[in-house]
């Protein structure tokens, strides 16, 4: 099979995409070198039209067609110039010397806007590779302006290749060398970094000799730390791998050997037991049938014994589904036990709630007994006609104040019924709403004012105004009830002035709430159980150890989000609350 040399196919498509993008470039750079050159000789073309127009001008006018002839001889003894055409305002030639395109392929450009006797006209011929300039010869006389004929001058191609000749030859020469000198250090490159040591390992694995294996690993000389390198570790230590495979092999054929040798005196032993067994056989006989009669009577019991095995396995099995019952009902029991603590925490709220309203009730009773009085008093008056200015300003004045302490006590009620309505029909309701959680707090905690106001504790909240989010709003409530509740029973116990500090952070769709008291905090071990139901560190004063539990199953599984606690004793609880909008 013919061998393909990898360095050769590298070398050749490095080279090749070289050489195109050499070729491509090379072009280029010619290409724009007849461009600049072209403009060049067009700008030329103008300044000659500066320099001639005038006296052509004057000749033409003058009828001096000698002289016109002349300048024309002039200007195509310019080695740039290779035609020249002057026409009269009739378009007759008046002379015309050198190369002359060929008008059906010439191609007239407008340069400029102005009027049609003035314009001016870029010449090119495609087929005879001419080009040039082309401008009217206007003469002035008395202010007024008048065409008495044009001029067109012409260069070619030949003239921009002989400009041009000398860089198109070095633009050649210069990619050619580059290329050579290319070509030959990657030549020498891949034959010193890659050839060379590919045929000298190569050479040293065919001198492979499977019985001194340890003397045909390879040794090339090579520092840089390369694939030849790998290659050269890989192979020797494959080499010394197979050299510790033939050492072991010859030890295992040494075993092999000795185990052979075992084995025939093992054969021999075996004979001399065979014979020394036959002969105790029929005694051994005698014994076997005696053991099978143990063997069935073993059996007999046996089976008695798997009987009543079966009947305690259908007993264990009848009281593992009794178990399982139990366990249903004992969870039913503990979720019933959960809507019970809730509803009594809302039926402690609520008896807190009917308590506030009772005084500010009490209170607008007596005022508008009042103002009752004081409408009696003043009728009597007026039956008796002994109504005054004085009487009726002092009756104003104490209706107006006693109006104004019914309407305040009235709006007290109000504010309180609203607040506790929302966040009692929230916490009996699963619906989902949008809640803005800085008023929602608010209405929270003025729901739990009637026990705020019997202590000298207070709240503090942290909330962006436009901080909203869709969530149950009920589960939110009773979550922050609980959380303000614990600190009043547990954290505050024996603290005269307690501070609550509720820090809300929106982004987004998430919600990050922030709950600390100042309480006196949580040990690491009564933090490990804060959250287990019926653990509470108030037992047998009226705790149950269930308000931290509803705190946990209410965000992490109504509201979907997370709930982490931290605390040093001395120093207050903490609570990390986490959740996303449910919208």
């Amino acid at each position: 099979m013919k061998t393909t040399s990898l360095s050769r196919k590298l070398l050749a498509r490095v080279l090749s995409f070289y050489f195109v993008l050499t070729f491509l470039v090379t072009c280029v750079q010619i290409g724009a070198e007849y461009i600049n050159t072209k403009s060049h000789i067009t700008s030329e073309l103008l300044t000659l039209e500066k320099t001639f127009s005038g006296s052509l001008t004057r000749a033409v006018w003058e009828l001096n067609t000698q002289q016109a002839i002349d300048i024309a001889d002039g200007l195509v003894a310019i080695p740039m110039i290779k035609g020249i055409t002057i026409t009269d305002e009739n378009e007759q030639i008046i002379a015309q010397l050198g190369l002359v395109a060929d008008e059906e392929t010439l191609n007239m450009e407008t340069l400029s806007d102005n009027i049609t006797d003035n314009e001016y006209f870029n010449v090119s011929s495609s087929s005879d590779g001419l080009f040039g300039h082309s401008f009217p010869l206007i003469f002035e006389f008395s202010g007024r302006t008048t065409k008495v004929g044009s001029v067109t001058l012409l260069s070619s191609n030949e003239v921009i290749f002989n400009r041009i000749q000398v860089g198109i030859y070095f633009l050649i020469g210069n990619a050619m060398v580059k290329t050579a000198a290319l070509v030959l250090l990657f030549s020498i490159a891949f034959s010193q970094l890659l050839t060379n040591p590919l045929n000298e390992l190569t050479e040293q694995i065919n001198q492979f000799d499977i019985d001194d294996p340890e003397a045909s690993k390879l040794h090339v000389i090579n520092y840089e730390n390369n694939e030849l390198n790998i290659l050269q570790n890989a192979y020797n230590n494959l080499i010394d791998e197979l050299v510790l495979y033939k050492e072991q092999l010859a030890q295992a054929q040494n075993k092999i050997i000795s185990t052979n040798s075992q084995l025939d005196e093992q054969n021999l032993m075996l004979e001399q037991e065979v014979a020394r067994k036959t002969s105790s056989l029929s005694t051994t006989m005698l014994k076997m049938e005696m053991q099978q009669r143990e063997l069935l009577e073993q059996q007999s019991k046996l089976q008695a014994e798997n009987n009543r095995r079966s009947v305690t396995e259908k007993t264990l099995i009848d009281t593992n589904h009794e178990l399982k019952s139990s366990i249903i009902e004992l969870n039913k029991a503990q979720e019933r036990l959960l809507d019970a603590e809730k509803m009594a925490i809302l039926g402690n709220i609520s008896a807190e709630v009917s308590h506030e309203i009772n005084t500010p009730i009490g209170v607008s009773i007596t005022s508008t007994s009042y103002l009752a009085d004081l409408l009696a008093s003043l009728k009597s008056d007026i039956d008796k006609n002994t109504l005054s200015k004085r009487v009726l300003n002092e009756f104003t004045q104490n209706s107006e104040q006693g109006l104004n302490i019914v309407l305040n006590n009235l709006g007290r009620i109000s504010d309180l019924v609203t607040s506790y309505k929302q966040v009692a029909v929230d916490q009996i309701s699963d619906k989902i709403r949008l809640v803005n959680i800085g008023k929602y707090l608010d209405e929270i905690i003025h729901s739990l004012h009637p026990k705020l106001k019997k202590t000298s504790h207070s709240i503090k909240v942290d909330c962006p105004e436009n901080s909203e989010i869709y969530c149950h709003a009920g589960a939110f409530s009773q979550i922050f009830t609980n959380l303000i509740i614990n600190s009043m029973i547990h954290g505050f116990r024996d603290i005269n002035r307690g501070v609550i500090n509720i820090i809300v952070r929106q982004t987004g769709d998430h919600l990050h709430i922030t709950y600390q008291d100042n309480g006196h905090g949580l040990s690491a071990q009564q933090l490990t159980h804060l959250f287990d139901a019926f653990y509470t560190t108030a037992e047998g004063q009226g705790g149950s150890g269930l308000g931290t539990h509803i705190v946990y199953d209410l965000v992490h599984d109504t509201l979907g989000g997370k709930v982490k606690a931290s605390s040093t004793p001395g120093e207050g609880l903490r609570y990390d609350i986490e959740f996303s909008s449910m919208n």
